[in-house]
């Protein structure tokens, strides 16, 4: 069993900053054992124990995620929670904004791919689902017109991954439902959803 300790997000640039803000001034930051959420860049996950540890003189109370793709299990500090953008799974009214962002059709230059790889980046470690779509989709949208060097081609599995796990929690289906909703969305204007054995070496 593998245990992450997180402390504190350093060396964030001010694009990440202000994404991030979002959910560092959330007043819903106290979560439960038993609540689905989310740990940026990793997914969704479940909060199994809430515990305490002393760290000197202070004792600290930690959040046990268990993360659903890897079972990998993540402590996070409570008071740290908005900082690293640990937050709930996205609800019906979030899920609906995701999808008009993935069916509506707009112009976005490749531009420079250092520059791009590091807005996505970005946009990556902010959590936020609607991040994650415009990432999936302008990505898709440039392997149609070329291919995608390895990096970008790992970030469009990563992208794909996280909104359909998160999807499919938050609407409590199968990913296999989740997939056809976002086939269907994106062919709106006219972009193919790629396939998870695309991905697969």
């Amino acid at each position: 069993m593998f245990i992450v300790v997180l402390t504190v997000v350093t060396r964030s640039s001010p694009l990440t900053l202000r994404r991030l803000g979002t959910f560092m001034s959330s007043p819903d930051l106290n979560f439960h054992i038993g609540d689905k959420v989310v740990y940026p860049n990793h997914g969704v996950g479940v909060i199994e124990q809430i515990s305490s540890r002393s760290i000197g003189s202070t004792v600290e109370r930690f959040y046990l995620l268990n993360i659903k793709a890897s079972s990998l299990k993540v402590m996070v500090p409570c008071s740290n929670a908005g900082s690293v953008g640990l937050r709930r799974v996205v609800r019906n009214g979030e899920v609906q904004k995701v999808l008009d962002l993935l069916s509506i059709a707009e112009s976005n230059g490749n531009g420079d791919w250092k520059d791009r790889f590091k807005d996505n980046s970005e946009r990556m470690r902010t959590g936020s689902l609607l991040e994650v779509a415009h990432v999936l989709k302008n990505l898709i949208a440039l392997h149609q017109a070329k291919p995608l060097s390895f990096r970008e081609k790992k970030m469009l599995e990563r992208a794909r991954y996280l909104l359909v796990s998160e999807l499919a929690m938050a609407r409590n289906c199968e990913e296999a439902k989740i997939e056809q909703v976002l086939t269907e969305a994106l062919a709106k204007c006219k972009l193919r959803f790629p396939e998870a054995s695309e991905f697969q070496a």
